[in-house]
């Protein structure tokens, strides 16, 4: 799967990139990210990427004409999605990861600054996308967090395949709590059941701390579980 970052700043990435199961799986070739800057696509000897708003305003918009550049400048596959990080999209969730995973194979990512790309630009946009509601300096930071959570998903990146059907979200609901050894540790113990061997009981403690879990934390996922085991049960025949 290939990924193009649409950057100002592609040096963000060096570290990300570099480190951890990122890194073993573009070692791999299970992904590939190339980077591209506008700002390479300028004329002027400043190479200016933004300006002032028409109507006036606070801030600066970075300029249509670098960033069309760059993004023509990348080799378009048949299943591309060229994705504008901005507070006013979606929210990212696992199941965009997942979509993105089975109906793509080049996903490019528009790094916005500033107040933000000219409108314009939005025309070669084919989603937008926030990471919550809330405002940073700079779309690198969804990009990565989008980045990260795809490739971790590509086969052949996570060693263990059923560790990731077991993931917060997977099925609903939150991921139940782990523990490892010691098994005791400050005066805390670990719950006696996972130490049973009893691999039904476990499973079934691991099911409950789910749902208390979400429905403590996450009522709001909760109740959308609800419903949609509810119209599980209302399609059985």
């Amino acid at each position: 799967m290939r990924f193009d970052l649409v950057t100002l700043f592609p040096e963000f990435f060096d570290s990300p990139l570099s480190s951890g199961l990122i890194a073993k799986a573009l070692a791999k070739n299970i992904a590939t990210v190339h980077r591209t800057n506008p700002r390479d696509f300028t004329r002027d000897r400043h190479r200016k990427v933004d300006d002032e708003p028409y109507g006036g305003g606070a801030g600066m918009v970075i300029k249509p004409e670098p960033v069309f550049a760059a993004l023509d400048s990348l080799p378009v596959f048949p299943r591309r999605q060229v994705i504008y990080l901005s507070p006013q999209g979606e929210p990212m969730t696992q199941d965009l990861f997942k979509a993105l995973i089975s109906d793509c194979d080049q996903v490019v990512l528009l790094c916005g600054h500033y107040e933000g790309v000219d409108e314009r630009v939005m025309t070669a946009v084919t989603r937008e996308v926030s990471l919550g509601d809330f405002v940073l300096t700079c779309g690198e930071i969804p990009a990565l967090a989008l980045l990260n959570g795809v490739i971790r998903l590509l086969p052949g990146t996570v060693g263990k395949v059923e560790s990731l059907s077991a993931d917060s979200f997977e099925d609903g609901l939150l991921d139940y709590p782990h523990y490892t050894r010691p098994p005791e540790f400050n005066g805390l113990a670990v719950p006696e059941v996972l130490r049973s061997g009893n691999h039904q009981a476990i499973a079934q403690w691991r099911r409950d701390q789910q749902l208390q879990r979400t429905r403590r934390r996450r009522p709001d996922l909760y109740e959308k579980w609800q419903a949609a085991q509810s119209q599980l049960s209302s399609d059985k025949p």
